[in-house]
């Protein structure tokens, strides 16, 4: 039995956009809940990490967050739009970007101008603003000279900066990124989170992180940890990361220093 030191279930982040209510998720033919009872609000421009070992149900929340899965029981709500009212998931959708780990699985377009297209064209954005706007996604991405090359011909970190921007150009008001880092080098990761964390300061967009790298969760303002379905830990990153011997017995990485302080 692991013991869970004591967090404040009522902590305060103003401007709330996303409340999650009393959230339950299980996948079909399944009996057990994924997800079991998850009440969450996420701030405007805030930066939330979310953490947990493998099969601790990041990835369900993701999807359920903006609008791919729909709660079993409960519900979540994006500015008004609510997961349990069929007409809103649409604008939840286009509200909460989604950027997976494996940027392959976005890849649609033969071109990159045309994979940053595709988006603007699904929410029929007339032509001359869609080509506006592909232009300068082009170059703040650095597309700009190889708008007529092939997604496979980028490098893993290329094609993950090509899946923000396919995401961002969209304008969305949370940017959530599902472990989007975590195959990737470390001086792509690094280059993707300084220009996630460029976007945040530019766009006043509210950044969701789910990763497995204290490194990252240290960015965000807030640190949630999920275990078996449950949040069990909802801090900043700093008085999270204090409890680096709980988190150990979760399966949740922490930071070298923590580490070392575990193991006195």
């Amino acid at each position: 039995m692991i013991s869970l030191p004591d967090f404040d279930a009522a902590l305060s982040w103003p401007n709330l956009m996303i409340e999650v209510r009393d959230l339950c998720y299980h996948y079909p033919h399944t009996r057990d809940d994924v997800l079991n009872q998850i009440n969450l609000s996420i701030g405007e421009g805030s930066f939330t990490v979310i953490m947990g070992s493998n099969g601790s149900g990041k990835s369900t929340l993701a999807r359920c967050l903006n609008g791919l899965l729909i709660p079993t029981t409960g519900t979540v709500i994006v500015d008004g739009a609510r997961s349990d009212d069929p007409v809103s998931r649409f604008e939840m959708r286009r509200k909460v970007g989604l950027v997976f780990q494996d940027p392959n699985l976005q890849m649609t377009s033969a071109t990159i101008e045309r994979e940053l297209a595709f988006g603007l064209e699904n929410i029929r954005v007339n032509p001359d603003e869609m080509h506006a706007r592909v232009g300068e996604y082009l170059k703040v991405f650095g597309f700009e000279h190889r708008r007529g090359d092939s997604p496979a011909s980028l490098s893993a970190g290329e094609r993950q900066r090509l899946a923000v921007a396919s995401v961002m150009i969209l304008k969305p008001s949370y940017l959530l990124l599902d472990e989007a880092t975590s195959l990737l080098a470390m001086k792509s990761r690094m280059a993707i989170m300084a220009m996630v964390t460029e976007l945040r300061r530019q766009h006043k967009i509210a950044v969701i992180q789910i990763t497995q790298y204290p490194s990252e969760a240290l960015l965000g303002e807030r640190l949630v940890v999920l275990h078996e379905g449950n949040i069990v830990m909802d801090d900043t990153p700093e008085r999270v990361f204090r409890h680096g011997a709980t988190l150990l017995q979760l399966g949740v990485p922490i930071p070298m220093r923590e580490r070392l302080k575990a193991a006195v």
